[in-house]
């Protein structure tokens, strides 16, 4: 008996996946497609919204028309289940949950998702963990080098009670960064507007650029270490890498950013035990969306960024750069 080839098929956004990525949507739509390939037919164009191309990070619109196509996983490319290890780290990290939003302390060096070379992230581990939520996503983003508070809606409403506040600004979020240097002032507002790019070799940079989008980031001096500050700094938009870029921008790049970093300050923090990038998102402040409620979150600082403040603090004057 031969069975029809797959088809392509076309679906129409309703309200309940109003406002969900397409590369989230199509995850859940064809199960078991790697994120690699999900972007792959992504870039092609063989996905379609009202017959136009979008890009990963499209968010779909009530009474949007989808084209999805046929997708053949060959042999070696199915999508690698979590490990046991993974999924309990992440469990670990649950800073706080509720019926509809969970917080997670994001470790340092996991991705948020899978893809481009990545099998998989925090939110393949939540939903291994999770399997009878169905609508678990992520809300936000955070640099897969960068710790910290991540939330991770559980139901759509949520989800879009989220975006809703993140888009008004009502959700304020704070980072702990290690930067090199002295600020000239202990607060100091960051007003450049930032351009995605991508290079020859296919590596993908932000840069402040005049026709960038406009974004703000907000340092305060907490501690003076001579060679080093650490800053707690609002991020008041959220664009790729912002917070990085705008520190770099401004002579006082993070420590530990192999992007936008400064070599030789990045190699004496090295010397001192920092392994990873000093940048922590510390603090979220937002509505709950179940109870109206203010809530805040804070994810305490790891271990190993600890003991190198320690270190800074016990050889202030005498680390070199």
């Amino acid at each position: 008996m031969s069975t029809s080839p797959p088809k392509v098929r076309t679906v129409e956004i309703g309200p309940d996946a109003s406002g969900q990525r397409i590369d989230n949507y199509l995850t859940r739509e064809l199960k078991g497609v790697p994120k690699s390939l999900i972007y792959r037919v992504l870039r092609k164009g063989e996905v379609r919204v009202n017959k136009g191309r979008v890009q990963p990070g499209y968010k779909l619109q009530d009474g949007d028309v989808l084209r999805i196509p046929p997708v053949r996983v060959s042999e070696g490319e199915h999508t690698a289940a979590p490990s046991e290890s993974i999924k309990e780290l992440i469990k670990q990290s649950i800073l706080y949950e509720d019926n509809g939003l969970l917080v997670i302390n994001k470790p340092s060096g996991v991705a948020v998702h899978g893809g481009s070379g990545i099998q998989y992230g925090v939110i393949e581990a939540l939903r291994a963990l999770y399997p009878q939520k169905k609508d678990l996503e992520l809300v936000h983003r955070l640099d897969r080098d960068t710790s910290g508070c991540l939330m991770v809606a559980k139901k759509r409403s949520v989800l879009r009670h989220l975006h809703d506040q993140i888009r008004d600004k009502t959700v304020e979020k704070y980072y702990l960064a290690l930067l090199r240097g002295g600020l000239a002032a202990r607060h100091l507002n960051v007003n450049a507007p930032l351009q995605k790019n991508t290079l020859k070799s296919g590596e993908r940079v932000v840069r402040v650029h005049t026709e960038g989008k406009p974004s703000v980031s907000v340092f305060d001096t907490v501690e003076t270490y001579g060679v080093a500050t650490l800053a707690r700094v609002q991020a008041v938009t959220g664009r790729t890498h912002q917070i990085r870029v705008h520190a770099a921008h401004i002579n006082h790049p993070v420590a530990g950013d192999e992007k936008y970093g400064d070599e030789v300050f990045n190699r004496s923090m090295r010397e001192l035990g920092l392994k990873r990038l000093f940048l922590h998102a510390h603090t979220l402040r937002l509505t709950a969306p179940d109870t109206g409620k203010p809530l805040e979150l804070t994810a305490p600082l790891a271990d190993a960024l600890q003991d190198v403040l320690k270190v800074l603090a016990r050889n202030t004057g005498n680390v070199h750069v």
